[in-house]
């Protein structure tokens, strides 16, 4: 599949619907760089919800994994993905996967909220376990949120919310997936399956 620019104001029904191979490493991304600028994890959270955020985390604990990195809204189109995200996660468990959720406010303002507000939206309506950070921005500029800034190295970023990078179990990006692109979707399954078998 040919890759293909994904502007970041295109309109949501305008995006590409195949994913984008990519060949860009993102092991710095997902190590020290982030390790300098760490993000609160807000989820798992136990039954009541905290009233604090938990301690900051690096993201080079999730080296070694295969990752899918996606940006999430609570009040978009898209946002009833996160019953897919969350069965996927439950169906690799034991493996080294994880979905990685970073909540963004940058379109449609569709993601107003709060930490605690997000936290308690996703625990309750749909039982995510998977780690949610705090909030980022995905946009170019000057208050761009480091992994996004490295992300964006391979030329893509998110047209709308709940794109998907695609990341091997060492630190290549290996895809993109835009927002109409599921969680069930047999091409990113199969994409994922493919990055689980390759080495660390």
């Amino acid at each position: 599949v040919p890759e293909r620019h994904v502007d970041d104001h295109v309109h949501a029904d305008d995006r590409v619907k195949r994913p984008v191979p990519i060949g860009q490493r993102l092991d710095i991304a997902l190590g020290q760089v982030i390790d300098s600028q760490p993000l609160t994890v807000l989820q798992p959270l136990p039954a009541k919800i905290q009233r604090e955020h938990r301690p900051p985390v690096a993201l080079r604990q999730f080296l070694g994994k295969a990752t899918l990195i996606v940006n999430v809204a609570s009040r978009c189109g898209f946002t009833p993905q996160y019953e897919g995200l969350e069965k996927l996660q439950r169906e690799m468990k034991g493996k080294p996967f994880n979905v990685l959720g970073f909540p963004s406010n940058d379109f449609g303002d569709q993601e107003p909220g709060t930490g605690e507000e997000i936290a308690e939206f996703c625990r309750l309506t749909y039982d995510v376990t998977f780690p949610m950070f705090s909030k980022v921005v995905t946009r170019p500029g000057k208050n761009q949120s480091p992994i996004y800034r490295h992300l964006g190295a391979t030329g893509h970023l998110p047209a709308w919310n709940f794109a998907k990078y695609l990341v091997n179990r060492q630190g290549k990006v290996v895809g993109f997936y835009p927002s109409d692109v599921t969680p069930e979707s047999p091409v990113l399954r199969a994409a994922i399956s493919k990055a689980l078998t390759e080495p660390r």
